[in-house]
Parts: structure tokens; C-alpha cells; sequence
């Protein structure tokens, strides 16, 4: 028997049906119109051979038209003009421990329980080390991390974060070219995680200029560094953000930009357009590990203010009032009858500080030093902060429900805060009901270790006002609506006083563990 040629049985590919059979008469016809286009461009053309269509006038046309579109801005002249001025930083720390839950320097910005331990565990990745890399061990004992740095002077000044060499026994850096030097750590800041090294045995070393100003959100950066020790790397991306506060300390300012930055760059640079440095790259939001389009710059102008004082006498000394500062939120406001929640509310003066020994109270705010505004806690704090003690300021001040100004000279802010707390617990008390807002309260005298002042919070109902506005048992209450209190009786009065003059909230000031604050309370009904 014969196969028919469709058989699958026969070996050969089956027929197509007869549709396929009239796409091929169409096949055959589009071959036809080719020929025929092809003798048209070869039978009929002004010379015996073959055109050149790539130099035909229709060609040219279209390829003028492209020419004239706009390209894609390149970022190759930038980089070729910054790049040698970044550098790769090696540290290496003997004797110090292997624990790589965080860096275990003396006196580190990173030690446990510090602020700057606590920020890199929610924005370092998901083992809480900052993204210089530290905790990479060399045996015996050593452990070593990598980040980057950058010269600002051709003498071989050069800025890198203060976690990414403090506490460091050697410092080596790497040049654009190659070359390795010993590095000097000149001095540190903790707060503000720059810090300021100087190479050994080179000179006339290329550098980068610190920008005057803050870059606007939107405009363009290139972030140079040496991400997971691989070297000269460049991304790019745009500012997402400006005065970011990611909970570091009072002076965050950070510039949040999209360039992707990854452990290693620490230290590094983020350039603009120009040529020159807006920020310090000091870290990432990385749930991940890795760059998810979230890191944060320390501001040149910050940096430019810390390193002037680094090289000059290896520590940064800040101005201080003496206060302790909180946010004017919208309630506060509207307890206090303001238009606007801005300025800095005194939560607490210190005694014997400047703004005490000036007059300055508790329930103050703050809205101007030396006739600049004060928009809020933050801003004051960075104000003062960039002030050299010594310095006479003068202060515009909402003063017992009056414009006020006080003058003082600034003291220097201590090495260490320490954070006021009551060393005994509050012993069970039954206390007075506080009506529609959900707690209890007792004459703090009658509550072991809560001093002889103010009114204790004994109880906190968890579904109630109180608690939603952050109440705790232990707490004491100082001030209700601006009068000192010390009976639970003074406190209620002080509600129905306030309820009867229509006010939707209170502002009361409370003491606890981290010391005084205000928080306004809304009576509700009643």
C-alpha cells in the first residue's frame, strides 16, 4: 500500500488544509509585487547597477528629521570630570568584637541602644548593619569594612560617614587610579554621621566641590561610591525628597534621592549637575538588603559646616538654649488659640540653662531666632545647633499668651544627654475617675516615687481618649490648660473651666520616662 501524503505514518511533514493553500497563492503573489518592485529599483534607476537607497533623498529626509529630535542627556562628561575625586575607604578594627549585630565601638554612633543603632536597624536591611559593610571579619579577632569617601582639597582631605570609620585602627583609601594610601581619621560627628580623614604620603590629589546650597527636589543626581567593595561605581536618579527626618536625631535633614545606592556606598558622594557635591550618601531604606529607590544624603551645607570645625580642632562643639522642645501640632494650636501649628513649643527649660536663666517657661513657643522663622521643634534645634557657643541670639517668643523677646548667649550643647526618669514605680492606687477621657489619677504625693508635684495617672482605659493621645500609667500630669495642678480636683476643674469655655481640646503637660511634653486632649462631650 501506498501513503498518502498526509498519512502521519509516512515519515514526511503532513499537507496543510486549503486555507494554507490559498496563503501560499498570496505568497506567491506578494513575491510577484517584490520582483516587480525590484525591477523597478533596478531596471529604471539612472545608472546600470544597483541603488543606494541609505543615500537616497527619502532617506535623508527621514534621517534628518531624526537628528533633530532630542537625545537622551548623557552623564559621561560629569563623570569624567568627578569620578577621580571619589575614593574607595577600607577600615579594619583589631581586638573589637565579632558580634556583626552592630559595629561595638566605644564611643560609635552605631553602639547599642544609640540613636544612629536604632536608624540603621530600620533602614540598614534586615540585619540591622549600616550599609558601610562593617562586620566583614579577617580572622583572629580583626574585623574589617568597606565604604567610600571623597578629597575636598587637593592636599588629600576627605569626607566619608563617621560609622564607616569611627572606631577604626587603620583607615586605607583607594584611588580612582588604583593607588592605595593610609588614611587618618582627623575627627567625627555622631549626629550628623560625617566624618573627616586625611591620606598620607600623596599630594595634588583631584577634588570635589561642596555645594553652596540644597538641590531641588526633581533634579538630577549621580551617586559615585564603591558598593559591595566593587569599586568606582556610578548610578543615577533625581531628589525624591528634602528634610526627610527618619527618626536618626534632631538634626536629620536628609535628602532622599532614587539613585541606586548600596552597602559599600557609604561615605560616598551624590553629585549634581554641575559637578559638585549635594550630599553625603549615608544610607538606605532596604526591607530587602538591597537598593529598593530609597536612600537618604547628608545636605553640603551640613556637611560643609561640620567639616570646617573637624579640621580645625577635631570635634564639633553646638550651641544650646537649654530647652526641651516639641512640635506645635493643630491641636496644640487650637488649645492655645493659634492660627498657625508653627514654631517650637517648650516643653520643659533646664535649670540653670540659657533660656531659663533668660525667663523662658514651659508652654512657650518659639517662633524666630534672630528674626528668621521658626517653622517647627526640628528647625530650632538644627538653628541652634549650627550656632558656635559664645554667640548672643535673640529669640521672638509666644510669652504666657503674649509676643515676646529674649535675649541670651548660647552655651555649648553636652557630650551626653541624659534622659530624665523617676527611678521608683508607681505603687497601686485606685485613684478619681476623669470623666470622657478614660484614666484615673492620684496626688502624685500620695504615689511612692513620684515626687510631690503634679497629678499621677494610676489607670489608662485602652478604649479611651487618653490612651489614643499616648497616656500612660506612671505618668504625671504637671499643667492643665496652662495651670499648674497637684490635686485631682485642680484637674477636673481645669476641664469643666475649659468645657464651659466651648474649647474642643486641652492642653495638658505630662512627665514621664523621657521627660515633659504637652498633648492636647479633646474633651468631647459632657
Amino acid at each position: 500500500m501506498t501513503n498518502h501524503p498526509s498519512d502521519p505514518s509516512s515519515g514526511s511533514f503532513r499537507y496543510a488544509p486549503r486555507r494554507s493553500l490559498l496563503s501560499a497563492r498570496r505568497l506567491a503573489l506578494m513575491a510577484s509585487v517584490a520582483a516587480v518592485l525590484a525591477v523597478t529599483v533596478y531596471g529604471f534607476g539612472p545608472s546600470s547597477g544597483p541603488l543606494d537607497i541609505f543615500s537616497s533623498p527619502a532617506y535623508a529626509q527621514v534621517n534628518n528629521a531624526v537628528s533633530k529630535v532630542a537625545q537622551p542627556t548623557g552623564f559621561a562628561d560629569i563623570v569624567e570630570r568627578v569620578k577621580p575625586s571619589v575614593i574607595s575607604v577600607k577600615v579594619t578594627m583589631r581586638g573589637k568584637s565579632t558580634d556583626t549585630s552592630n559595629s561595638a565601638d566605644d564611643d560609635s554612633s552605631t553602639q547599642p541602644g544609640s540613636p544612629m543603632e536604632r536608624f540603621f536597624h530600620q533602614f540598614g536591611g534586615p540585619d540591622g548593619l549600616p550599609p558601610g559593610m562593617r562586620g566583614h571579619h579577617g580572622g583572629h579577632g580583626v574585623m574589617m569594612g568597606q565604604g567610600s569617601g571623597f578629597f575636598i582639597s587637593s592636599d588629600g582631605y576627605a569626607v566619608t560617614n563617621n560609622h564607616v570609620v569611627d572606631g577604626a585602627d587603620k583607615v586605607e583609601v583607594t584611588t580612582d587610579d588604583g593607588k592605595t594610601y593610609t588614611a587618618k581619621v582627623i575627627g567625627t560627628d555622631a549626629r550628623t554621621d560625617v566624618a573627616l580623614i586625611k591620606v598620607e604620603g600623596g599630594a595634588d590629589f583631584p577634588f570635589a566641590k561642596l555645594a553652596a546650597g540644597k538641590p531641588r527636589v526633581g533634579d538630577w543626581v549621580l551617586a559615585v561610591g564603591n558598593p559591595f567593595g566593587l569599586g568606582g561605581t556610578v548610578t543615577a536618579g533625581i531628589v525624591s525628597a528634602s528634610g526627610r527626618d527618619i527618626g536618626n536625631g534632631p538634626y536629620d535633614d536628609f535628602i532622599q534621592i532614587d539613585a541606586p545606592v548600596n552597602k559599600g556606598n557609604s561615605g560616598g558622594p551624590a553629585f549634581d549637575m554641575q559637578g559638585e557635591v549635594v550630599g553625603v550618601n549615608t544610607a538606605i531604606y532596604s526591607p530587602s538588603g538591597g537598593s529598593v529607590g530609597i536612600a537618604f544624603s547628608i545636605p553640603a551645607p551640613t556637611v560643609k559646616t561640620v567639616i570646617a570645625q573637624l579640621k580645625d580642632k577635631g570635634s564639633v562643639s553646638r550651641g544650646w538654649i537649654g530647652v526641651q522642645i516639641q512640635p506645635v501640632t493643630q491641636d496644640i494650636a487650637n488649645s492655645l488659640g493659634l492660627k498657625k501649628a508653627e514654631g517650637a513649643l517648650v516643653a520643659e527649660p533646664q535649670a540653670n540653662g540659657p533660656a531659663a536663666k533668660a525667663g523662658i517657661e514651659a508652654g512657650d513657643i518659639i517662633t524666630a531666632v534672630n528674626g528668621q522663622s521658626v517653622k517647627d521643634a526640628r528647625e530650632l534645634a538644627r538653628t541652634i545647633g549650627g550656632l558656635e557657643p559664645g554667640n548672643a541670639v535673640k529669640l521672638d517668643v509666644l510669652h504666657q499668651g503674649k509676643d515676646a523677646v529674649f535675649n541670651l548667649t548660647l552655651a555649648e550643647l553636652p557630650n551626653a544627654q541624659l534622659a530624665q526618669a523617676d527611678s521608683g514605680a508607681a505603687s497601686p492606687t485606685q485613684g478619681v475617675d476623669v470623666p470622657k477621657l478614660g484614666m484615673t489619677i492620684a496626688p502624685a504625693s500620695s504615689v511612692a516615687g513620684d515626687g510631690k508635684t503634679g497629678v499621677v495617672v494610676t489607670n489608662v482605659d485602652p478604649n479611651g481618649a487618653a490612651a489614643e493621645h499616648g497616656f500612660k500609667e506612671g505618668d504625671v500630669i504637671l499643667e492643665v490648660a496652662g495651670k499648674s495642678v497637684v490635686n485631682p480636683a485642680e484637674v477636673r476643674d481645669a476641664i469643666k473651666s475649659a468645657r464651659a469655655d466651648n474649647k474642643n481640646n486641652v492642653l495638658i503637660r505630662l512627665r514621664s520616662g523621657e521627660g515633659s511634653h504637652y498633648v492636647a486632649v479633646p474633651l468631647g462631650n459632657g
